[in-house]
Formats: structure tokens, sequence, C-alpha cells
């Protein structure tokens, strides 16, 4: 059931809607056998899962047969949008540009996710011009033709909206209570953090993976780009985090007292 999400947030429309893709995730990107997947794929060949349908033949069985990687992958809706927009309803996958316009639509939609989510913050009302201006430009990039989107440079854009958004965060955690510790980029991989008290903290960037965050308390914490690999969230509380998403949350240990905003529920 998709969020409960304002209509006139863009991250209503940044879900997946495979119905209306051409399986391009399961074809285009190539990927190497480690944790996250169970053999090779080179780029452009198909997923040996990948049934006549386009649909994935273990999908109920992803995790056990070693594709942990399908699990936390989310294309933010740029599946969709490069088959029915960039491409007109035709199937891409043999065009020669095709893996590079998806990789640029998915890093345009993510990026639209976290911009959608920054004018939402009252606290970054100052900040609102310059982020919708943003917003605003990377919306028209998704319209591009692909010839335009083959060879964009999204790490440039990336680093543009950053600036903005490391200010978002700033001037929303500063509004919050708690400690506000700054763990931005630390390596905190199978740290023992069980009911630690991270509210309002910066983990941006932060390596958590396997952390053990049980029961911690991370209310406000500024989670963009945070790698939560196995990361055990069992009962921990991440209401009003910042630019937390659902491939996080995939990738992660959760339960049923795992508590997440409802966009990415």
């Amino acid at each position: 059931m998709p969020p409960a999400i304002p209509a006139d947030d863009d991250r209503a429309l940044l879900h997946a809607d495979c119905s209306r893709c051409a399986a391009l995730c399961c074809v285009l990107p190539p990927f190497a056998a480690s944790a996250d997947f169970a053999l090779d794929k080179p780029a452009g060949r198909p997923c040996p899962n990948l049934a006549a349908d386009d649909r994935c033949g273990i999908h109920a069985q992803l995790p056990e047969r070693g594709f942990r990687g399908c699990v936390a992958f989310d294309c933010f809706g740029a599946g969709q949008q490069v088959v029915q927009v960039t491409y007109g309803g035709r199937d891409p996958r043999g065009e020669p540009e095709a893996l590079a316009v998806l990789d640029a639509m998915r890093g345009l939609s993510e990026l639209l996710w976290y911009l959608a989510e920054a004018l939402t913050r009252p606290a970054a009302a100052p900040l609102g011009a310059g982020l919708t201006a943003l917003r605003d430009r990377v919306r028209g990039l998704r319209d591009a033709p692909p010839a335009e989107l083959a060879v964009l440079d999204v790490g440039r854009l990336r680093r543009e909206a950053g600036a903005l958004l490391r200010d978002v965060g700033e001037r929303v955690r500063s509004e919050l209570p708690g400690p506000r510790r700054d763990h931005a980029g630390a390596d905190l991989a199978g740290a023992r953090l069980r009911r630690a008290d991270l509210r309002a903290a910066c983990l941006r960037g932060a390596l958590l993976i396997g952390a053990d965050l049980r029961e911690a308390d991370l209310r406000g914490a500024d989670l963009l780009g945070a790698d939560l690999r196995g990361a055990d969230l069992r009962g921990a509380d991440l209401r009003g985090v910042l630019f937390l998403t659902r491939p996080q949350v995939a990738a992660a240990r959760t339960d049923g007292a795992t508590r997440v905003p409802e966009t990415v529920r």
C-alpha cells in the first residue's frame, strides 16, 4: 500500500510501478557475485531469474536465494518514467544508451525525493526559493530526451543540492530536542548502539553496516546517504528522520516495533 503523501508532494509519484516498466532493472545494470547477489550478470543481459512475462521468478524467495540487493533496490519510479515518457511507451532495452539513461533517471528521481522532503520542512522555509528552483530544474530534466539524459552530469546536480540539503538538515535539527551528535561520514559498521540516544544526530553518509541499533532513538536524525545494510533497527524509533528512503529501510533489519515515517512505510 503506498504511503500517505500529500497529492502535491513529488514523492507521491516517485514509486516504482513495474507494470508500466519493462523490467529494466533486471536487464540493464550489471551486478557481481557478492553478499547482495548470488551470481555475476553483465550489463544488458537479463537476470536468469527473469521470466518470459518480465516478472521475477523468485520474487518471494529473493533473500533466501542470495539476492538481497534486489530486495533493497528501488528505482524511485525511474523505470516507468524511462519507458513511458523518455521512450514514448516502447521497450528501450535494446538501445545502446539505455543503461546510462536509466542511471541518470534514477539519480534525478532520488534527488527529487530529497528536495520534495526538504520543501515540507517548516524550518527550511528561508531556503524555499533555492530548493524550489532546483526542484523545478530536476523536474524538467526528467522529461529530457534520451540523448540528453545519457550524458547528464547527475553528480554535479547532487553536489549542488548537497549544500542546500545540508543547510536544511542543520536548520531542522537545531530546532529539535536531543544531543544532536555529529557522526557525519563516521565508520560505525558493527557499532553497538542499542538504545542509543541519537535524537537529531547528523548521520549523513555514515557507515552503519551491521550496527546494533535496536531500540535506538533516532528521531529527527539526518540519514541522508547513511549505509544501513544489515543494521538492526528492531524497535528503533525513526519518526521525523530526515532524508530516509525505502532502499535504506529495506536493506536494514526491522520488525513490527520499528517506527518509520509514513513516506517509507
